[in-house]
């Protein structure tokens, strides 16, 4: 087994499971030569995700420039290239037959593009790879600038959540672990070229910020000029049929999180005072 983008949030959680179960791991840096080399089954975790924008060249070279480089050079039993569920930001569903479309005033239009090579990268090499257009993966990752992330800290920490974006705008979450559950049958057992790695359930900002409140208390404010984002419902049942996907919830696993985040502010507090 191969992890390209080991020291990231989904590869490095990956890495460790499949060593868990059993399997031997190469998780070779970023910018190594593979050229020539067998990585046996590839997970193609490398990406930017919420700064692409400031970093187009570094996404450009993550997304595509090195999946090209391992697609034309080296020896693989099968490739897992990790994409987005944002794809579907604008098409009139979230099916992995739907068809995408990408607005140019989108100011994650980038991240999308070259997601969108990366997908197109693999349909024409003819190499056997899979696309598994993940979903909004959380999990305990407290130092990411990710929308939730970020909120669950303020409540924490703060007292107070600011929601830049509308009440209303709603996407898909999914748990890291289940994710990488379902990439792991995909790398072994998929049978399909594209699935969608999600919980299949649309949350809102504001049945978060809800939750947030009533956990901690913190007050909930909304910013100057929300847009509303709704993203179409995610279509999971393609990998349903396949694997015994059952996602948990982010509503549900709020206390949990809320936990885990006070617990993580509490030893950086005593690491700052050593």
């Amino acid at each position: 087994m191969t992890v390209l983008g080991a020291s990231g949030f989904i590869g490095s959680r990956l890495s460790a499971e499949l060593r868990r179960r059993g399997w031997p791991v190469s998780m070779p840096p970023r910018d190594e030569d593979l050229a020539g080399l067998d990585l046996g089954t590839v997970f193609y975790c490398i990406g930017l995700t919420g700064d692409a924008s400031l970093r187009p060249l570094e996404t450009i070279q993550a997304h595509v420039v090195k999946l090209a480089e391992v697609l034309r050079a080296c020896r693989f039993d099968r490739l897992v290239y990790l994409s987005s569920t944002r794809l579907y930001l604008g098409a009139s569903g979230g099916s992995e037959t739907d068809t995408l479309c990408i607005d140019p005033q989108d100011t994650g239009r980038l991240f999308n593009l070259s997601k969108a090579a990366g997908e197109a990268l693999i349909l024409d090499s003819g190499r056997p790879a899979h696309i598994a257009r993940l979903s909004n993966a959380y999990g305990p990752d407290w130092e990411s600038q990710n929308f939730l992330s970020t909120i669950i800290g303020d409540a924490c920490r703060d007292g107070r959540i600011v929601l830049r974006d509308a009440p209303e705008s709603a996407k898909d979450y999914v748990h890291v672990q289940d994710a990488i559950d379902a990439l792991i049958h995909i790398g072994l057992e998929g049978t399909h070229t594209v699935y969608n790695v999600a919980s299949g359930r649309n949350v809102t900002h504001g049945e978060i910020a809800r939750g947030l409140h009533k956990l901690t208390g913190c007050s909930v404010g909304i910013g100057a000029n929300p847009h509303t984002v709704v993203f179409p419902a995610i279509e999971t049942s393609r990998l349903q049929a396949e694997h015994p996907f059952t996602p948990r919830s982010v509503l549900a696993d709020l206390p949990r999180l809320v936990d885990e985040c006070r617990a993580w502010l509490t030893r950086s507090v005593a690491r700052a005072a050593e």
